[in-house]
């Protein structure tokens, strides 16, 4: 006996509580549909279907055993789907909302890959560190940036990676000012504040850095702001043209600090944690180009 057409056959009677209504579902007659359910009752030495009544209804062995049939054929039905979705190529539209920074000053790091692997994918990037609602507002996808766990939410999260924040500053500021030498020293010297992500109500600036040492003691800076901004490169720019001493995560300034065009600050401190995420609506089946740029951001973080 198939067992899987046989699991299908007693799925589709047991939704429908009709055997007409079965069989004209699954392109049978009523008796094949009939015969197949007697012989799977025969298979399992249970009775699935209670025939003492006019009413169709389904025992409490049929109850358990429909479970069972939805579970099994959403499994092999998902697993269909993904097999089918990895031999098309995604294409099409990509609506995909990213902080600033991932927009902006990382995106020389992945997307001329991206654009070579899935060309007839139409990326639209919206670039903003405000709030996005991705149900309200259409998006397929989004990249976040976030100093803590994401909050439990009806979308699908995948951790891609996770970066220190370091404080840099230009050489040409430090040769003006001085390299600090201890935390405490930075209270001297002028602060490029990242005004930060904007809640719903309102955007917030930092008043201050905590900075971590190598012995794990915390130690609180208050920031003499030279120039505060919600737009993380105009901090970026204020650093490079050596206006003061800015927080950023090292994936962030790698390029810079290798060129040698901005230096860190106090090296052997912390000064934070960024975790970056890739959500996505949750759904059975994921669009095979949302999958696709998931995926990808994944490895690409996997791999920088």
């Amino acid at each position: 006996m198939d067992q899987l057409l046989a699991m299908r056959i007693f799925h589709t009677l047991a939704e429908t509580r009709s055997f007409s209504a079965a069989a004209d579902a699954l392109g049978m007659s009523h008796s094949s549909v009939s015969r197949q359910l007697k012989r799977t009752e025969a298979a399992l030495g249970v009775a699935l279907v209670n025939r003492s009544t006019r009413r169709f209804s389904l025992t409490g062995a049929g109850e358990r055993y429909h479970r069972h049939c939805a579970d099994i054929l959403a499994r092999v039905d998902a697993m269909a789907h993904a097999m089918s979705a990895e031999r098309e190529q995604p294409s099409g539209a990509l609506r995909v909302t990213v902080p600033l920074v991932v927009g902006t000053l990382e995106l020389p790091a992945w997307l001329p890959a991206f654009r070579l692997r899935y060309p007839d994918i139409t990326l639209a990037l919206s670039c903003s560190d405000q709030y996005v609602d991705l149900l309200a507002e259409g998006f397929d996808a989004a990249l976040r940036i976030s100093s803590a766990p994401l909050a439990d939410s009806s979308l699908m999260a995948k951790g891609l990676t996770a970066s220190d924040t370091v404080l840099v500053a230009s050489p040409t500021y430090l040769a003006q000012h001085g390299l600090p030498a201890s935390p405490d020293d930075l209270a001297r010297h002028h602060a490029l504040v990242f005004a930060g992500a904007r809640t719903l109500s309102a955007p917030t600036a930092p008043t201050e850095w905590t900075l971590s040492a190598p012995d794990g003691s915390a130690h609180r800076v208050v920031l003499n702001g030279a120039v505060t901004s919600d737009a993380i490169t105009a901090v970026f720019a204020a650093a490079l043209a050596g206006a003061g001493i800015a927080a950023f995560t090292e994936r962030t300034v790698r390029a810079e600090l290798a060129r040698g065009t901005l230096v860190r600050v106090l090296p052997q401190y912390s000064a934070g944690r960024s975790h970056y995420y890739a959500l996505y609506p949750h759904t059975r089946h994921v669009n095979p180009k949302v999958r696709a740029f998931v995926d990808f951001m994944a490895e690409h973080y996997r791999q920088s």
